[in-house]
């Protein structure tokens, strides 16, 4: 990545979140289409910052510095998953601006490589592996710290760098019916229907007090993970939060798919 220096201008990046899947995603030729669609309308970033579900780690930890293996950190899935790869260059550049608005306690984790909350979607955004991506760990999963960092974020985005918050707006594994013909659950169902009536109202303290405010908060997150990279998104495009878009919506295996920008 060049230095902000020698960097041309850029236009000011929007911050999105968006549901991940799992490795069987880019199967799914209707929510691999979604996404493609989605980074062809998005300006073309410097370079990725992701925060992902599937990594949490204090003080904050940095990975894919450069270019490393990836985590295949899941299991039970046919061997063809574990071939994939997505050598995206590394973010030494990024990386070294994220301590500079974090603070000194952010620390690198250069041999961590991107995992499935990365590069599962990347796979479908950018495939061909040619912009830099730097994964930050999340270092809580309460939402209010979150968005704190995400707001100490946002300077970023004049920088070209798109952050991307990864994650699943619905997250029950046990409660599913693994059928694909299978209904949607219902606290899956409820509580996709108020994020989407949250979203559109741009109701911050709702969102961030989803665990009080949201109906099946416990059912549709037994462990609140996946929706914690919402809040670093939220954080960081909190200017924008009046003109928020829900660019994805539907279900996957009876999880939301919802998926917003903002910018």
């Amino acid at each position: 990545m060049e230095t902000t220096s020698s960097r041309p201008a850029v236009s000011r990046m929007p911050v999105v979140y968006l549901g991940h899947g799992a490795p069987p995603l880019a199967d799914d030729a209707l929510w691999t289409g979604q996404l493609a669609a989605w980074a062809a309308e998005l300006p073309r970033p410097t370079a990725v910052l992701m925060v992902s579900a599937h990594w949490e780690d204090a003080p904050i930890a940095l990975g894919a510095t450069r270019t490393v293996p990836l985590v295949y950190d899941f299991g039970g899935f046919p061997e063809h998953y574990y071939r994939v790869t997505y050598p995206a260059p590394g973010a030494p550049g990024l990386a070294a601006r994220v301590r500079a608005l974090l603070g000194p306690d952010v620390r690198d984790a250069p041999e961590r490589g991107l995992d499935h909350g990365a590069y599962v979607p990347l796979v479908e955004m950018y495939p061909d592996a040619d912009v830099p991506v730097l994964q930050m760990s999340l270092p809580t999963l309460d939402p209010v710290q979150l968005y704190r960092v995400g707001r100490r974020l946002a300077d970023l985005r004049d920088e070209g760098v798109l952050i991307v918050g990864s994650g699943f707006f619905t997250h029950n594994l046990r409660g599913l019916d693994p059928r694909a013909e299978a209904p949607v659950p219902g606290w899956s169902a409820e509580f996709d229907h108020w994020g989407d009536e949250a979203f559109r109202a741009g109701d911050l303290d709702a969102l961030l007090d989803f665990a009080h405010k949201a109906p099946a908060a416990r059912l549709a997150h037994p462990r609140t993970e996946h929706l914690a990279p919402l809040f670093v998104s939220l954080g960081a495009g909190h200017e924008d939060l009046d003109t928020l878009r829900q660019v994805i919506d539907g279900f996957w295996f009876g999880l939301s798919k919802r998926s917003i920008q903002l910018g």
